[in-house]
């Protein structure tokens, strides 16, 4: 049966993909194209438009909300999450993009690409310690000076796919919403002063006796926690500054060379 939206792709009930999958997977392709500005269909709808049961269908939302794709509550109908929510950015995302937009350049170092075992980091996760996560770890680069060293963790099951990317030019959050589709619906970030290992001293370039600031991250989706996140930043290239007259709004300064600029 073909659908009776023109936009829908009519699902393929010789592949071995799930049903559900298919529709998950052609509704992001509509999202992503800007189809539901204005609304999101209604379960029937869905139905009719790819053919399938309404069992199908509620399990393909089921994966989008979970994603943070939709934004849907106890009755209430499905609708785009706003990007604001979805995205949140972050203290290092935040600084990394500020600075490409007035000027400078960025790459990263990529030190370790892999599937692992960590038990302190499951349990941040609230996973069992055995549970396999991808890790990525990447050194900073700003004007090709170290800035930061990045580490970051995610259950496999989420982000195996992220293990064929190249993370030498662009952003984890951005992979992993075009390869994983999945953006981050919330989270909590510290940033604290620390002493760097000799390690962290040695690949980041920092001189002796000069402190570094440690951005510790734990992303949600959904109100679950899928990402533990932990950038340690040369603290002689990196402040923070706030408008005590705007008391809510924080900027950072990064050093490149012999200048310092402020980023919004």
């Amino acid at each position: 049966m073909v659908p009776e939206h023109p936009r829908a792709r009519p699902v393929d009930r010789t592949s071995a993909l799930p049903l559900w999958a298919q529709v998950q997977s052609d509704v992001e392709r509509r999202l992503r194209a800007g189809e539901f500005v204005d609304s999101f269909p209604g379960e029937m709808a869905l139905v009719e438009q790819y053919a399938v049961s309404r069992h199908t269908v509620r399990e393909a939302l089921r994966r989008l909300r979970e994603s943070g794709l939709l934004d849907a509550g106890r009755g209430r109908a499905p609708r785009v999450a706003s990007a604001e929510i979805a995205q949140p950015q972050g203290t290092l995302y935040s600084i990394f993009a500020s600075a490409q937009e007035t000027g400078h350049s960025q790459r990263s170092i990529v030190r370790a690409l892999d599937a692992r075992a960590d038990g302190t980091v499951a349990a941040r996760l609230g996973l069992e310690e055995s549970t396999p996560l991808v890790y990525l770890e990447r050194i900073r680069l700003l004007d090709e000076e170290p800035l930061a060293m990045d580490r970051a963790w995610l259950p496999a099951s989420i982000a195996a796919p992220l293990l064929e990317a190249d993370f030498t030019q662009t952003s984890l959050y951005g992979e992993l919403s075009a390869r994983c589709g999945v953006r981050l619906t919330g989270g909590r970030e510290e940033i604290r002063a620390a002493v760097p290992t000799t390690a962290e001293r040695v690949l980041l370039d920092i001189p002796d006796r000069t402190a570094a600031l440690v951005i510790d991250r734990l992303g949600e989706l959904g109100g679950r926690p899928v990402e533990w996140r932990q950038t340690v930043v040369r603290g002689d290239r990196f402040g923070l500054v706030t408008d005590l007259t705007r008391p809510h709004h924080l900027e950072a300064s990064v050093t490149a060379g012999r200048q310092t600029r402020r980023l919004a």
